[in-house]
């Protein structure tokens, strides 16, 4: 991934020098190159934006999203055996000298792919485009071929490998969202941009015969974000907070020259360090 970093940061001299540093790291296809005919989105169309620049590494978002969806605790022997089961993960990255090196953030969930890779390889169907540009997950018709995990090139879809969830004990019942369907061994899970969170938005709205406003959806990552990193709601809105986000020079696709068209798009982090205390670092 040499030239084509994951995580982008640069210098605010360097920002303002040119702008567009971030995009300019890897090749981002146009629109056209595609087999598929544009799927259009005439109403909401639901996207997310996340600040490098702001993150942290907190995992305070990967706490509120296991609570939220019901997300199974597997153990770290399980997660040394590379099977996690948390939606939402947060890379690190590091720069500079290995003695002393700088620590780089990426919270990494579902990046809800306009061109999914997932959805062409699933033998039945469990993983569908909505009309609304979600990539959503059935987890009824869900058989567990992992097709999907092995054609996603961000690894974020996650498998039950076992029977996590306690059917019989009325205590744990208490502890779940009653929203959010609690997953069975054999089935594939990822993030689903707190679809709950958005369909209750849209029967208040259509109760009191109005669209739904600008930031009336919080996720929960974006709810418990403690530096306001996440930023969500509908990218065909131009006056919305996450379209004036995607519109930054800073913004830019996780692996876009895959053409997978992610809705899910970072900020490069800029950073302003004072160069008399980078001198002293540097020695």
């Amino acid at each position: 991934m040499e030239g084509r970093p994951l995580v982008r940061r640069g210098t605010l001299a360097e920002f303002r020098e040119h702008p567009e540093f971030a995009q300019e790291m890897a090749e981002t296809p146009p629109r056209s190159l595609t087999l598929f005919p544009e799927h259009p989105y005439p109403n909401y169309a639901w996207g997310m934006a996340i600040d490098l620049g702001a993150c942290v590494g907190c995992n305070a978002c990967v706490a509120a999203c296991v609570a939220e969806n019901n997300i199974s605790v597997v153990g770290k022997d399980q997660v040394r055996n590379s099977r996690e089961m948390q939606w939402i993960r947060i890379d690190r990255y590091f720069s500079g000298d290995p003695d002393a090196p700088e620590i780089l953030h990426q919270p990494v969930p579902c990046m809800q792919c306009e061109n999914a890779p997932c959805e062409l390889v699933c033998p039945v169907n469990a993983t569908v485009h909505s009309s609304e540009g979600l990539n959503d997950m059935v987890y009824n018709r869900c058989v567990g071929t992992r097709y999907c995990s092995n054609n996603c090139p961000y690894k974020v879809r996650r498998f039950n490998y076992f029977l996590y969830a306690n059917w019989t004990s009325e205590t744990l019942a208490m502890a779940r969202n009653p929203q959010v369907t609690v997953r069975s061994r054999g089935v594939m899970e990822k993030c689903t941009y707190c679809v709950q969170r958005i369909e209750r938005a849209r029967v208040r709205a259509r109760v009191e015969d109005r669209p739904i406003r600008d930031g009336e959806i919080v996720t929960a990552c974006q709810q418990a974000c403690p530096a306001e990193a996440i930023v969500f709601g509908n990218v065909n809105d131009p006056a919305s907070g996450v379209s004036k986000l995607k519109a930054d020079p800073r913004n830019y696709a996780l692996l876009a020259e895959l053409n997978t068209r992610p809705r899910t798009t970072y900020l490069a982090g800029i950073i302003n360090p004072n160069p008399e205390l980078a001198k002293e670092t540097s020695s």
